[in-house]
């Protein structure tokens, strides 16, 4: 096996560049990117498989957005964010808020809670 090569893939949709790790293995070239571990294969030449790397990575992204919006939506319906709600009402009652434009213009944020 041939040195690991490190290449950026960028995923326009989800606009986010990972690492491939990418190496010759006799014939045919291996590769993976380590931040998504699903996503692994194996192709003849070094074009196809970074093209094969960004493809599957976009479609392992697709997959853990839909996973995560299922989830979130299984957790609104069974309550589990309700205290987040009450939490968030009770700091507006309080005073203890910031506006979304008072808190792009500060450096820092501090939990008021």
């Amino acid at each position: 096996m041939e040195q690991i090569k490190t290449v950026d893939i960028h995923d326009k949709v989800f606009e986010e560049t990972y690492t491939a790790h990418i190496q010759r293995n006799g014939a045919n070239w291996l590769g993976q990117i380590p931040d998504v571990p699903k996503v692994k294969c194996e192709a003849p030449t070094e074009a196809v498989l970074l093209k094969t790397l960004e493809k599957k990575l976009h479609e392992a992204l697709i997959a853990e957005e839909e996973a995560w919006e299922k989830q979130f939506e299984e957790d609104v319906k069974a309550g589990r964010l309700d205290h987040l709600a009450e939490k968030a009402i009770k700091n507006y009652r309080e005073g203890k808020y910031r506006s979304v434009d008072e808190l792009q213009n500060t450096s820092s944020y501090i939990d008021q809670t």
